[in-house]
């Protein structure tokens, strides 16, 4: 593929920083080196000196002094090397990626570890998108997203969505407007990225199916297209087999997949981290060169001794209670909209992720029924409009989320909303 097609101006002229270059290198280097190069500040002089974490389980993962002192130091930008190991062991083994045994001009996949997939993402969007530029997403989309992208000066074209998520020949049909040979004219403004939340989409909760994965990657392959596969609920998937992910189909090193740790561990810690072909992945490593230089290494250093205590295995065992918890927390706020919301409203099942995107009958914009009114009724939810690209437009939709209040507040909640809807719509 032509990346350099894909990139903005400010990305295309990003270069190396000659400092953060000879940081990489010392970490390489062996311990014999003596290095007379870095600013790096003198860890003895440091207060903290060693940590014990306890876990759930009751046992513990020890930080002892030698670790400590690397955990408070400049790292390198991509992540910490071990982490960054673990974690391509990880990819390999749930997306099994054909780029990985790609030359790295031909799109292998490297990976780096962001504060949060929300840094990745916005970087992701810095590289891709240039003023002016047609950007495909999910609609309605996650509001982060619309946040990032929306001040780029881009159009935003909203590819419809159903429970499913992205309608496949919906798609077509807006891509319709412009001829695959148009790519290579730059003046055609053909969209040249599509982002979409494939598992447990915020806010409508959808996850596309397989089949629509795969046609939607060749409509990509067409109209030479990046996916950026933003999946922060993948594993959050409530039905075994997992769907398999674009990366796991990425044959021309033409998806950005970004990750995050944030549901399964800590969203305090801000760990993310982006797989993609690494003339992309590289461009990103430059940004964070100049911004962030690289991602806490305390908290990846404490997240690595948490997962090679784990392993893998370990890992997905921990990764299946969460999933436990989110289906029976899903089960509970069905189970109360079928009690409280039948007649008054409509909604799927979602198969991933923490929310439900509810459909209020007789209310065409639920904006003023939240925000002026639900809090009267003592209770709180996301109306539509928040999701919508131009937010200004009505939509008669709620979303409302089952992470973190009880069963019984749930449906306390959602009784709540019914009572608000029927005021409403007298």
């Amino acid at each position: 593929m032509n990346y350099t097609r894909f990139l903005t101006a400010v990305s295309a002229a990003r270069q190396a920083s000659p400092i953060r270059a000879m940081t990489d290198l010392l970490m390489r280097s062996p311990p014999s080196v003596i290095s007379l190069a870095g600013g790096a500040p003198n860890p003895d002089t440091f207060p903290f000196k060693s940590t014990s974490v306890t876990l759930s389980d009751g046992t513990s993962i020890e930080i002892g002094e030698t670790l400590m002192k690397k955990a408070l130091q400049y790292s390198a930008t991509t992540g910490v090397p071990e982490l960054v190991a673990w974690l391509k062991e990880l990819q390999r083994k749930l997306h099994n990626p054909p780029t990985l045994t790609y030359a790295p001009d031909k799109g292998q996949m490297a990976m780096c570890v962001t504060t949060g997939s929300q840094e990745g993402l916005s970087k992701v969007f810095e590289m891709l998108v240039n003023p002016g530029d047609n950007v495909l997403l999910d609609s309605p989309t996650y509001s982060g997203t619309l946040a990032a992208v929306k001040p780029l000066g881009c159009n935003l074209i909203g590819v419809p969505t159903d429970q499913y998520g992205i309608v496949p020949q919906a798609l077509k049909d807006i891509l319709s407007r412009w001829r695959p040979e148009d790519v290579i004219i730059p003046e055609m403004k053909s969209p040249k990225i599509l982002y979409t939340v494939p598992n447990g989409g915020n806010p409508t909760g959808a996850s596309l199916t397989i089949e629509r994965k795969i046609e939607i990657y060749k409509i990509a392959q067409e109209y030479d297209l990046i996916i950026v596969e933003d999946d922060p609920y993948y594993f959050l998937q409530f039905n075994k087999p997992w769907t398999p992910s674009f990366l796991s189909m990425d044959v021309d090193g033409r998806v950005i997949r970004a990750d995050s740790m944030s549901k399964i561990l800590s969203s305090g810690l801000r760990i993310g981290y982006l797989s993609g072909p690494k003339p992309l992945i590289d461009r990103i490593v430059l940004h964070m060169q100049a911004s962030t230089l690289h991602t806490s290494a305390f908290t990846q250093v404490m997240i690595l001794q948490l997962l090679q205590k784990w392993g893998i295995d370990g890992f997905l065992e921990h990764i299946e209670s969460v999933i436990q918890f989110y289906r029976a927390q899903r089960e509970a706020m069905l189970a109360s909209a079928n009690k409280w919301l039948t007649g008054l409203a409509e909604w799927h099942s979602p198969t991933a992720g923490m929310f439900l995107w509810i459909k209020i009958h007789g209310v065409p914009d639920t904006h003023q029924m939240i925000m002026l009114k639900a809090i009267s009724k003592e209770v709180l939810l996301v109306p539509g409009s928040a999701f919508n690209i131009d937010s200004s437009q009505p939509s008669s939709y709620v979303r409302a989320s089952f992470s973190l209040s009880t069963p019984e507040q749930i449906d306390q909640g959602l009784e709540r909303l019914a009572s608000l809807i029927i005021e409403e719509r007298k």
